[in-house]
């Protein structure tokens, strides 16, 4: 019996053995994952870094205005002139009530069944 018990004991020390090293090695692998996803996320910081200040020097007057200059003729640009903007007191006021009365037409016509916009369309394919 004591014989017995002690292979039990064998047997459950080494599955624990295995238990044991498959969690460590696991472990060990999660940890070299996120090492490598640190880096990576600080390379592409740093590589985002270096974009943002690209951007920034590409952005600047300074840079764009010889370009401009140099392009004018080929992309057809003008100097903006004052006649072109227009005043606030140029649009159009807000109608006072929206005439609604199509689109209630329209809404009754849909929860008829009948499609007018769909109906005109068929009758436009079939042309």
């Amino acid at each position: 019996m004591i014989r017995g018990l002690n292979v039990i004991l064998l047997l459950t020390s080494i599955f624990a053995l295995v238990g044991v090293y498959a969690i460590k090695y696991g472990s060990e692998d999660i940890a070299r994952q996120k090492n490598e996803l640190t880096r990576t996320v600080s390379q592409q910081q740093r590589q985002l870094s270096g974009l943002r200040a690209d951007w920034a020097y590409y952005n600047q007057p300074s840079y764009i205005a010889p370009l401009v200059k140099r392009h004018a003729a080929a992309l057809g640009l003008e100097t903006l002139k004052a006649e072109q903007f227009g005043a606030i007191a140029d649009l159009p006021m807000r109608p006072e009530k929206a005439n609604d009365a199509q689109m209630n037409e329209l809404l009754k016509a849909l929860d008829a069944g009948v499609d007018p916009i769909g109906d005109k369309l068929a009758e436009l394919a079939r042309q």
